[in-house]
């Protein structure tokens, strides 16, 4: 349970932890809708629906919210600019609703970056029953954000760079990440030199956001980021991400590695599912490989990256401490899956100092 200046705020009923939420948007019928969906759990209590950050900003003094729903487009302040400004004065966890246009998908991912715990794709139309499909993600996103750790914002000027080139020979890696990862991931990526091995990522990402969280880091980063497509080639300098609804792994066709994707049936409950890009290196790269697990709720890419290690590969779960949710990671580290356990500002220094070397006995 997360807490603030010492102390939760969170009340008991009949025993059962009560998450107190505050709804802010700009829309009657959407605050209306938002408050049904949430009352409708039982560990959560609305204590407060706001139009504007104005209204919202005055009932986070009084209501001492564990949680807010917050809108991206509302009247008299942005709620970027108002989740920016509660970061820096009052940090508490939100959960943004915002539109499924490529614009409310930009500006989601920006708000992850400016400390958001998860973004909850809303219909672009006002109609009940298209919220209804999402009541149960938004229940769930309000309460993985209560369990969250919340990030200190960092200074995007005071990224430290890579200090050395990676290992010359070919070899590949591979991120996994969910909760809090694309700002993890942002975070190691930018700090890679060019030209890095082929990189292939999974994230966990609601399918309207992964063009767009593709572009900001090709933006962001020294080598090429890019959507996976089927059959693509793995070439040095690039990026490859899973695309939605689709699962990626390596395989040799003529001998060479190449980007398989398939619509098999979801991995503990996902599709991409890290496990299986990372069960795929342990067949094809071996100790050739590098797995990383970053921060994430769930267990997705755990067993994957035993698999990567017991091939011989190179292996790093991020640490609890660094981590928003420390799921993925944690449930690796208790396999034993993870060579080493490692803070995320230290994560790619380490990708970076690490040599691929045959194991005696283990591996190709």
């Amino acid at each position: 349970m997360l807490c603030r200046a010492g102390m939760s705020n969170s009340s008991d009923v009949q025993g059962l932890a009560v998450i107190r939420v505050l709804i802010v948007d700009d829309s009657p019928f959407l605050r209306a809708v938002l408050k049904q969906v949430l009352d409708q759990e039982p560990e959560i209590d609305v204590v407060g629906t706001a139009a504007d950050p104005y209204e919202a900003r005055s009932l986070v003094k009084s209501l001492n919210p564990d949680v807010l729903t917050l809108d991206i487009e509302m009247p008299r302040m942005n709620g970027l600019t108002f989740l920016q400004n509660l970061m820096r004065l009052r940090p508490t966890p939100v959960v943004m609703v915002s539109s499924l246009t490529a614009r409310g998908a930009a500006e989601s991912l920006e708000a992850l970056e400016l400390g958001a715990v998860a973004c909850v794709a809303k219909p672009s139309t006002a109609e009940g029953e298209l919220l209804d499909d999402i009541a149960d993600e938004i229940r769930a996103s309000v309460k993985l954000a209560h369990q969250a750790r919340l990030r200190v914002t960092r200074d995007r000027g005071a990224i430290p760079r890579a200090p050395a080139p990676l290992a010359s020979m070919m070899h590949v890696l591979a991120i996994g990440a969910s909760t809090g990862g694309t700002e993890a991931i942002r975070q190691v990526l930018e700090a890679l030199p060019s030209p890095c091995p082929p990189t292939l990522i999974v994230q966990h990402l609601h399918a309207a956001f992964h063009e767009a969280f593709a572009a900001r880091l090709d933006a962001a980063c020294a080598n090429r980021v890019r959507l996976a497509a089927e059959g693509d080639a793995l070439d040095v300098g690039n990026v490859y991400i899973a695309p939605p609804g689709a699962h990626m792994k390596v395989a040799l066709r003529d001998g060479m590695p190449r980007l398989r994707l398939s619509s098999d049936p979801l991995r503990e409950g996902f599709r991409p599912s890290v496990d299986i890009l990372f069960e795929s290196l342990a067949e094809t790269f071996a100790w050739r490989a590098q797995g990383v697990l970053l921060t994430g709720m769930g267990r997705d890419g755990a067993a994957g990256l035993l698999r990567m290690r017991e091939a011989g590969a190179g292996t790093i779960a991020q640490d609890e401490a660094s981590s928003v949710v420390w799921g993925m990671p944690g449930e690796a580290v208790r396999l034993g899956a993870a060579e080493r356990v490692l803070p995320l500002e230290r994560i790619a220094d380490a990708m970076i100092e690490w040599t691929p070397r045959r194991r005696v006995g283990v591996g190709a």
